[in-house]
C-alpha cells in the first residue's frame, strides 16, 4: 500500500486518499517510510516555513461540567479562588501578553459549568451574566476593544446561535475532537461522565462552524486508550466536516501527558514513534494544504523529528502566560524554537489565529468590524508582520532581514525555489505561479533570491548606480478620480482628507523649472490630480511654459491616465495626443497610474481609473510614437501576491515587443493618511521584507528585458534603499526637489535628496555613483557641477483652487474610463 502511495505521489496532481485505502493504511508500521512521505506532501504545500502564533493564554474559567481523567484544567468550585476572572484579570493578562507583541488572545474554559455547579451560577449572577459564553464574548469584546489583541475562543459544544454571537468578536474558534470513538465514553475510559465528549456532538459543533463560515481549528489527543485505525477513523471525520466548508485551518495532534491527582495519572504516555506516526498520518489524510500542528512544549528534544513527520505548524507560544491545559511543560523560548526549527531546515514565522489562506481571503470568513483588525497585522501572504518597520516611516529596518539580504544560507534552499531561479537568470519567462513562488521566499530562500537577483544585476548592469537630479513640479492636487490610496489629490471632500486645493499658475511652474535648472537639475517631472477644467490643451500648455524658461531641460510628464483624459478631452486619439505633446516638448512619460495592473484589484483601489487594458494600450502608444516610459507598481495595499505576479508578467510581455520602457520603479504604498487604509480595507503597506524582495523578484522576472531596477527612497529611506541595492537594484531614481505626493500620504523621508546624499548611499555599499539623464545618458559638466552645494529652494507659491475647497463641480461632463462602466476587466484568471 505505502509504495502505490509513494508512486502516486509522483504525480503533481495527487488525489488523497480514500476511505478505504486510508483505513488500510492503519496497517502500516513502518513510521520511517510514512514519514518521508508526509514531508514530502508537507514541503509542497508549505515551503520551508514552519508557523506559529504569539498568544497570551486567558482561562476564563477552570469550573467545567465534564471530568475527563486526564484533565488538571478544570476543576472543582473549592479548589479555584473564584469561579471566573474577573474583568480587570483578564484585561490585565491581556495586557501584558500585548506589551509582549502578542496577538493572539486565547480564551480557554470548562464547558458550560453553570449546568453542574452552583457557584458558576452565583459566579456569572455577580458578573450580570446570563451564561459562560455570554461573559465570553463579553471579555472577548473587551480585549479586542482595550488592548487590539485578536480573540481565538475555545469554549467546548456551541450552537448555531453561539457561534454566531462569538464570530463577532473573534478571528477563529475551536474544538479538540480529541478521538471520535464512543468506546472512550465507557465506564472506566477517559471521557466516561463527560456529556460534551461525545463525539457526535462535538462534531455537530464543527459542523455548525463551517455553515457560520468560522475559521476553526480541531484535532486528536493521542494515546488516552484508541487504537491507531480509530485516530484514522477521526481523522477521516474531521476530513468529512471540512469538506464543503473549507472552514478547520489546523489539525492538532496532541500528545497525552500524564499528570498527577487524576485518575490517568498511572497511565502510560504515547512512546515518540506514535506521535510520529499519528503526524504522518494526519499529513497524509488531509494532504499539502492542511495545516498539521504538534504543541513544541510536550515534546522538547524531539522537535526536528516532529519536523521531519510533517507538521507545518507549533501552534501557539506565550512569552507571557504558562499552558495551563499542561502547566508541568513550560513553552520553549522562541529563540530556542527557531534554532530547533531551524535545524530541521525550516524557517520559522509567525501567523495569526486566522491562517494565512483564510486571512487572505476574510471577506468570506470573518466579521465585518473583524476584517480591519487582522488586515493591519498582515503581510500580502496572510502571515503575521514581525517588525514595526512601515514605508515611509522613519523606523529602523529589521536587523535580521537585513543581514540576509547578503548572508550566506545556513541551510540549503529550497529546490524548486532554486530551479525558478535558474530559470528566470537564464532569461526564461515565468509563469505567475513561479513569480508567486519567489514572493514567497522566506529565511535562506529570500537570501537566495536576493543574493542571485544581485548577481544578476551586476552581470546587466554593473557596479555603477545612477539617479537624476531632477524637480517633482505637481501642478495641482485637485482630483476628480476617486482612488482608494491617494491622500494627494483634494476634492473628494468625503475623504476628509488634509490641505488646501491649488492649482499653479504658469508663471509658478516656470519659476519652479528655473530654480531647478540653476541647482543642476536635467529634468522635470510633472503630475497632478486631473482637474476637471482640465483639457488635453491643458498639457500642452504647461509643456510650452517650462520650455519657454528652460528649452534644454527634459520634461517627463504625464500618466497614462493624463493622457487618456487629455485624448478624451480634445475629441483625439491617443497617438494623435501624444504627437502633439511630442511637439509640445514632452520627452518621456512616467508609468505610474498601474497601480497594480490586475482589474480584481483596481476596481475597489481605483475603479474609476483607466484600467489594465487602456493603461497597456496609451504605453504602447507611446512606445510606438517613440517616447521612453517608465513603469511602475504600487504594492502592499490589497492585493495578493498573485497579482504581484499578473503585473510583473504583463509588463514584460510589453516591454519583450517594445522595449519602451527605461526602468522599473517599485513604490511601497505608504498607508498612513491613505484613505483606503483609513477606511480599514487596506494593509499597512509592505513588510520590511516584501519592500526589499520585490526588487529582487522584478529583478528576476523581468530579465532580460529590463535593464534597469529603481528603488524609491521616498518610501523606503536610506537604509531601505541601500538595503535595495545588494538585492537587485541599480538605480535610485531622482533627487526631486519637492517631493509633495508621498509626504501627503503621510511618509516622513523629507523633499529631497541631495546629489551627496545620494553618493554617499551608494558609496556605503561599495558602488559607484553615477548621474544620469533622464533617458539614462550622461549630464552635462556644468549641470553635474550645479547639482553640487545647491543653493537652498525658495519656497513655493500655491495658487489657491478656491471653487474646489466645497463641493461644488464644474459644469463640463467629466471623462471617467475605468472600471465603472466597463464591462472589460483584466484579471488574474487571465494569467493564473
Amino acid at each position: 500500500m505505502l509504495d502505490k502511495f509513494d508512486t502516486l505521489l509522483a504525480d503533481s496532481k495527487t488525489r488523497l486518499l480514500d476511505h478505504d485505502e486510508a483505513l488500510h493504511l492503519a496497517e502500516c508500521s513502518d513510521t520511517p517510510a510514512l514519514m518521508s512521505v508526509a514531508s514530502r506532501i508537507r514541503d509542497r504545500g508549505h515551503r520551508n516555513v514552519v508557523s506559529f502564533s504569539k498568544k497570551v493564554f486567558i482561562p476564563l474559567t477552570h469550573l467545567c461540567r465534564d471530568v475527563c481523567h486526564y484533565c488538571t484544567f478544570a476543576q472543582v468550585p473549592r479548589k479555584v479562588k473564584a469561579p471566573y476572572l474577573t474583568p480587570d484579570e483578564v484585561l490585565k493578562i491581556a495586557q501584558d501578553g500585548a506589551a509582549a507583541g502578542c496577538k493572539e488572545a486565547l480564551f480557554t474554559l470548562g464547558d458550560k459549568p453553570e449546568l453542574r455547579y452552583r457557584a458558576a451560577r452565583e459566579g456569572l449572577r455577580d458578573l450580570g451574566q446570563e451564561s459562560t459564553l455570554s461573559y465570553l464574548r463579553d471579555m472577548a469584546e473587551l480585549v479586542l476593544t482595550e488592548t487590539g489583541m485578536l480573540p481565538h475562543l475555545n469554549p467546548g459544544l456551541m450552537n448555531a446561535d453561539d457561534l454566531a454571537e462569538l464570530r463577532k468578536v473573534s478571528i477563529s474558534m475551536g474544538i479538540m475532537l480529541e478521538s471520535g470513538s464512543d468506546r472512550l465514553l465507557e465506564k472506566g475510559m477517559p471521557h466516561h461522565g463527560s456529556p460534551d465528549k461525545i463525539p457526535a456532538r462535538r462534531m455537530e459543533t464543527i459542523r455548525l462552524a463551517g455553515e457560520a463560515r468560522i475559521p476553526f481549528t480541531s484535532g486528536l489527543l493521542i494515546g488516552i486508550g484508541e487504537t491507531r485505525r480509530e485516530r484514522i477513523e477521526s481523522l477521516l471525520m474531521l476530513r468529512e466536516a471540512n469538506h464543503g466548508y473549507g472552514h478547520i485551518q489546523e489539525i492538532i495532534i496532541q500528545n497525552f501527558r500524564r499528570k498527577p491527582e487524576t485518575l490517568m495519572a498511572n497511565a502510560p504516555e504515547p512512546d515518540l514513534n506514535e506521535l510520529l506516526w499519528t503526524i504522518a498520518m494526519a499529513r497524509i489524510i488531509f494532504g499539502e494544504s492542511m495545516n498539521i500542528q504538534a504543541p513544541p512544549n510536550l515534546s522538547p528534544g524531539v522537535l526536528e523529528q516532529i519536523v521531519d513527520a510533517g507538521i507545518n505548524d507549533w501552534g501557539g507560544v506565550s512569552p507571557v502566560t504558562p499552558d495551563f491545559v499542561n502547566p508541568e511543560a513550560p513553552w520553549p523560548h522562541l529563540t530556542n524554537l527557531a534554532r530547533e526549527t531551524a535545524n530541521a531546515g525550516k524557517h520559522l514565522i509567525e501567523r495569526l489565529a486566522i491562517y494565512p489562506a483564510h486571512a487572505m481571503s476574510m471577506e468570506a470568513w470573518l466579521d465585518d468590524d473583524m476584517q480591519p483588525l487582522v488586515r493591519q497585522h498582515i503581510d500580502g501572504e496572510g502571515f503575521a508582520r514581525m517588525d514595526i518597520w512601515l514605508a515611509g516611516a522613519v523606523v529602523d529596518a529589521p536587523q535580521s532581514d537585513l543581514a540576509r539580504v547578503t548572508a550566506i544560507a545556513k541551510s540549503t534552499p529550497s529546490a524548486d525555489l532554486g530551479a525558478v531561479v535558474e530559470r528566470a537568470v537564464a532569461g526564461e519567462a515565468l509563469v505567475a505561479a513561479d513569480v508567486v513562488r519567489l514572493m514567497q521566499a522566506r529565511g535562506d530562500d529570500f537570501s537566495l533570491v536576493c543574493q542571485a537577483a544581485d548577481r544578476l544585476r551586476h552581470e546587466v548592469a554593473g557596479d555603477e548606480v545612477t539617479y537624476v537630479v531632477n524637480r517633482n513640479i505637481n501642478y495641482t492636487n485637485v482630483c476628480y478620480f476617486k482612488c482608494q490610496f491617494c491622500a494627494f489629490s483634494k476634492g473628494k471632500m468625503s475623504e476628509s482628507l488634509r490641505g488646501r486645493p491649488y492649482d499653479l499658475s504658469a508663471e509658478e511652474i516656470m519659476r519652479r523649472t528655473r530654480e531647478a535648472m540653476d541647482r543642476g537639475a536635467t529634468e522635470v517631472c510633472l503630475q497632478g490630480g486631473i482637474h476637471p477644467e482640465y483639457t488635453g490643451q491643458t498639457y500642452i500648455d504647461i509643456c510650452r511654459s517650462v520650455k519657454q524658461v528652460a528649452p534644454d531641460i527634459h520634461i517627463h510628464a504625464f500618466t497614462p491616465l493624463e493622457v487618456w483624459q487629455g485624448a478624451k478631452t480634445l475629441g483625439k486619439s491617443v497617438p494623435e495626443f501624444l504627437g502633439e505633446l511630442k511637439e509640445a516638448g514632452l520627452g518621456t512619460l512616467p508609468g505610474t497610474a498601474a497601480e497594480i495592473l490586475d482589474d480584481e484589484v483596481r476596481a475597489d483601489l481605483c475603479p474609476d481609473k483607466i484600467n489594465t487594458a487602456q493603461w497597456l494600450e496609451v504605453m504602447e502608444a507611446a512606445h510606438e510614437q517613440g517616447f521612453n516610459t517608465t513603469a511602475t507598481i504600487m504594492f502592499g495595499h490589497m492585493e495578493s501576491y498573485r497579482h504581484v505576479a499578473n503585473h510583473l508578467l504583463r509588463v514584460r510581455e510589453l516591454q519583450a515587443r517594445t522595449g519602451g520602457f527605461t526602468e522599473f520603479v517599485i513604490l511601497p504604498f505608504i498607508h498612513m493618511e491613505s484613505p483606503v487604509y483609513l477606511k480599514g480595507n487596506a494593509r499597512k503597506g509592505p513588510t520590511f521584507r516584501e519592500a526589499i524582495l520585490i526588487h529582487a523578484v522584478a529583478r528576476l522576472v523581468l530579465h532580460p528585458h529590463f535593464r534597469n531596477i529603481q528603488a524609491s527612497w521616498t518610501k523606503l529611506g536610506h537604509e531601505g534603499a541601500r538595503a535595495c541595492l545588494n538585492a537587485g537594484v541599480n538605480d535610485l531614481g531622482g533627487t526631486l526637489m519637492n517631493e509633495t505626493i508621498t509626504r501627503a500620504a503621510g511618509a516622513s523621508h523629507g523633499q529631497e535628496t541631495s546629489p551627496e546624499e545620494m553618493e554617499a548611499i551608494i558609496r556605503s555599499v561599495g558602488r559607484i555613483p553615477v548621474q544620469r539623464t533622464t533617458t539614462y545618458g550622461r549630464p552635462s559638466t556644468l549641470q553635474v557641477q550645479r547639482s553640487f552645494g545647491a543653493e537652498p529652494l525658495a519656497d513655493p507659491v500655491y495658487t489657491s483652487a478656491k471653487r474646489y475647497e466645497r463641493t461644488r463641480r464644474a459644469k463640463r461632463e467629466l471623462e471617467r474610463p475605468g472600471l465603472v462602466d466597463s464591462e472589460e476587466r483584466i484579471s488574474g484568471a487571465d494569467i493564473v
